[in-house]
């Protein structure tokens, strides 16, 4: 599990470069990259941050030299509809495709009841409310990812308890804002919940 942050401070810049955690951008962030680190580039669209579609594009061709090291680069999606990410994301996944990223499509409300296009990407961003991405819908649609080998994020993770979840579930990695508030006393905290979900079997109960 991975868990990605924002490199706020020089200890959680020292974490990234060690690999003992990842690292989330956005275009709206304006952090310098971290050599080494692992990381994906989220599109800001859940904090209105979003660029563009040229502008974001023409971001992450500003920073091709380390998409071998990025899990993901997420389309632009609409916060809490499927059915308007699904569309809105289409002209783009190809596009970050080519760019040199793997596409990441952002799971909102109601994927459920649509056709997912599992060919059009190559990574699932857990998105939408927090009641629908915690639901049923939500584990089964990450089941079938896993199923078919695509790996799973969960967005906005700020405690163990949702970190041990999303590993229960079969996410790869996760990221939240955690470490933006009281970075020097949480980074410690933060490792700590890595080292539980990576040392012991993700045994949680899904029905909380």
């Amino acid at each position: 599990m991975w868990y990605l942050a924002n490199p706020s401070t020089e200890a959680a810049r020292a974490a990234m470069r060690q690999r003992r955690i990842g690292l989330i951008a956005t275009p709206a962030q304006g952090n310098h990259h971290v050599d080494g680190a692992v990381w994906a580039a989220d599109n800001g669209c859940f904090g209105a941050g979003y660029p563009g579609d040229g502008a974001y594009l023409a971001w992450l061709a500003s920073r091709h030299r380390w998409a071998r090291e990025c899990l993901f680069a997420t389309a632009p999606d609409v916060v809490g509809d499927a059915a308007q990410t699904l569309a809105r994301s289409a002209p783009l996944l190809p596009a970050i495709r080519a760019a040199g990223y793997r596409a990441a499509l952002v799971a909102q409300d109601g994927l459920e009841e649509l056709a997912i296009p599992w060919p059009a990407f190559d990574a699932l961003f857990l998105g939408g409310t927090t009641a629908w991405k915690l639901g049923a819908a939500a584990r089964a649609i990450t089941a079938e990812a896993v199923r078919r080998g695509v790996p799973v994020h969960m967005g906005r993770v700020n405690s163990l308890m949702r970190l041990r979840y999303a590993t229960a579930i079969g996410c790869a990695s996760a990221d939240g804002t955690f470490l933006t508030f009281g970075p020097d006393r949480n980074l410690p905290v933060l490792l700590g919940w890595v080292r539980d979900v990576t040392s012991q079997d993700a045994l949680f109960p899904l029905d909380f």
